[in-house]
C-alpha cells in the first residue's frame, strides 16, 4: 500500500490530503485515485511533478514496488 499525498491545486482536484493506494506504477496510482473534480485532476497530472520515496520523477512508469508515500506536487506560483 503506497500512500499518496496531495498539494495545492492537486489537493483541490482531488478533494483531499492524502489517501491510500495498491498499485504497481505511478500511472496507476494516479489512474485509481478518487478525484472530486475529475475533469481537473486529469488534466492536472501532466503538469505535476512526483516524490516517490523523495526521488523526483515526472516519468509515470515509475514503479511503485516497496514505495511508501509518493507527493503530487502542482507547479507553485514563483517556483
Amino acid at each position: 500500500m503506497t500512500t499518496m499525498r496531495f498539494f495545492a491545486a492537486a489537493r483541490a482536484a482531488v478533494g483531499q490530503d492524502e489517501t491510500a493506494v495498491e498499485a504497481t506504477t505511478l500511472d496507476e496510482a494516479l489512474r485509481s485515485v478518487p478525484a472530486a473534480d475529475p475533469d481537473r485532476w486529469t488534466a492536472l497530472q501532466e503538469r505535476c511533478s512526483y516524490l516517490v520515496d523523495g526521488v523526483t520523477t515526472r516519468d509515470r512508469s515509475t514503479t511503485l514496488d516497496g514505495v511508501h508515500t509518493v507527493d503530487v506536487m502542482p507547479p507553485f506560483a514563483g517556483g
